[in-house]
This record gives structure tokens, C-alpha cells and sequence, in this order.
């Protein structure tokens, strides 16, 4: 079976508009819930040979978030633990 599937940009357009439409203010997460969503990008990254500062690098680099190189470390979800937070 094909399920639909949508892009993270549509995903953050739609919640974005319900948030505004609800009068809510944009979503915020905390750095371990930030880490935790990157985690499988972080993986390939890492894999990659890219270490953790070139990644904190490159968030800080594409987006408005600062994040250190020690915050990924202490906060990156290991496979396992993703696959666990899944069920």
C-alpha cells in the first residue's frame, strides 16, 4: 500500500497556519527535542565524517539556532533509542 507522504515544508506550513488560526504562538522544543528530530540527519552526517562541530556549524549556518558541538553530543538520539520512541 502507498501511503501518502508529505514534505517537512508542507508539514510546517500546515501546523504553522493552525497555530496563527488558533491564535497559538509558533512551536518551540528544547534543545534535547531539537537534537532528538536531527538525530537520523545527524547519523548520516557523522557517517559522513563530519564531526559534531561542522554540524553545529552547519545549523548555525542555515538557520537562526545556536547550538554548540556539546549540546549534539549530549542530546543525539542513538539509533536505538529512536526505533524505541517510535513504538
Amino acid at each position: 500500500m502507498n501511503e501518502k507522504t508529505y514534505s517537512l515544508e508542507e508539514a510546517l506550513k500546515a501546523q504553522s497556519s493552525l497555530r496563527a488560526a488558533a491564535g497559538l504562538e509558533p512551536e518551540r522544543f528544547p534543545v534535547s527535542a531539537f537534537v532528538g528530530m536531527i538525530s537520523d540527519e545527524i547519523e548520516v552526517l557523522r557517517a559522513q565524517g563530519k564531526s559534531d562541530d561542522e554540524i553545529a556549524g552547519l545549523i548555525r549556518q542555515q538557520s537562526e539556532i545556536e547550538i554548540s558541538p556539546a549540546e549534539i553530543a549530549a542530546n543525539y538520539a542513538s539509533p536505538g533509542d529512536r526505533s524505541r520512541s517510535e513504538e
